[in-house]
């Protein structure tokens, strides 16, 4: 089965070729980066007109590098949420389209999927079940994975997510957008122990997550210190949340009996969240699992992958609508 992935959620521009004998045979994408930068972050309007310009051109591009043609094409998947509503309507009225006009099956995939399901396109995926945590910047979840469809959610952000936390510290110490990759950068040149920063639930007993506090203690911080210490206070910030984010992790593996972790999202390529949690849990017996780099963040081989897999058990629809709001639990298992 050959699928045409989409990804238009947000302020990127993705789509891929998953073939489901053949593996990944190409993906594009296109960062809407530099324009949102001039913003401080993302613009709804101004993401859906660039995503309208991409999505032809990376379609087109993908066909030519894979040889394949639209004859070939046994589905079509696309993000059908959560996202900004008319960035997803962009790739989701390109996909329906296009599916109408071949006469194939289309499936709309939940972006969170996609996310988790992103690291069984490796040459070494892991098997079920596993524990996700799913580190955006929107979401931070651990769910229970016993397969495609099938999630228990273990615990969330009750308010900002870590991504947001990371992009939001990054605005208070006067770095750019998107502000998580610049304060990681940031932080590696700083001293972590300089200051002491709190690290919320940590010992709540259960697996939920909190991070406002973390970002207001780093503004309390700043007021107080000015920016000459900037790299210590990025490094400490960034200790503070992995450190939060790999004992709940590992400890809800530890009380699920999973022996395997993936880790997905944007902040699943954060250097210092890959080495803490990748040492820690080998000590614990825990394999980590994580995407391809080119993967942590939004991309079209998630969503064709994901739809591949839904496809393959008949679960394609006939319905046009976007969710921009859409919970991961609510999803049918295959």
């Amino acid at each position: 089965m050959l699928v045409l992935g989409v990804e238009s959620s947000c302020d990127e521009t993705g789509v891929a070729l998953y073939d489901s004998t053949r593996g990944l045979l190409s993906h594009a994408l296109y960062s809407q980066i530099a324009m949102h930068n001039e913003y401080g972050g993302v613009v709804p309007e101004l993401a859906s007109r660039d995503h309208i310009q991409r999505v032809l051109p990376l379609t087109r591009q993908v066909f030519g590098e894979s040889g394949c043609t639209l004859a070939d094409l046994d589905g079509i998947a696309y993000t059908q949420g959560p996202g900004l509503a008319g960035a997803l309507l962009v790739g989701a009225g390109m996909a329906r389209a296009l599916a109408f006009a071949l006469d194939i099956p289309a499936v709309g995939v939940h972006h969170l999927e996609g996310h988790m399901l992103s690291p069984l396109i490796s040459d070494t995926p892991p098997a079920f079940p596993f524990v996700a945590l799913l580190v955006s910047g929107g979401h931070t979840q651990l769910m229970l994975v016993s397969g495609v469809g099938r999630y228990a959610l273990l615990g969330e952000t009750l308010d900002d997510a870590a991504g947001e936390a990371f992009d939001k510290t990054a605005q208070l110490l006067g770095l750019g957008y998107p502000g998580g990759p610049a304060l990681s950068k940031l932080a590696a040149t700083g001293d972590a122990t300089r200051f002491s920063l709190p690290r919320p639930m940590l010992n709540s007993g259960d697996f939920d997550f909190s991070f406002s506090g973390l970002k207001t203690a780093v503004l309390t911080l700043v007021r107080k210190e000015g920016l000459g210490h900037a790299a210590d206070i990025a490094a400490a910030f960034q200790v503070a949340a992995v450190d939060v984010l790999v004992r709940k992790s590992l400890a809800a593996c530890r009380q699920s009996g999973a022996e395997r972790l993936v880790v997905a999202g944007g902040v699943g390529a954060n250097a210092h969240l890959r080495e803490q949690l990748t040492g820690e849990a080998a000590k614990r017996g825990i394999t980590v699992f994580y995407p391809r780099m080119e993967f942590c963040t939004d991309n079209g081989a998630m969503i064709a992958y994901a739809g591949a897999q839904r496809m393959a058990h008949a679960q394609a629809d006939l319905g046009f609508a976007v969710k921009p709001r859409w919970e991961l639990a609510a999803l049918e298992a295959v």
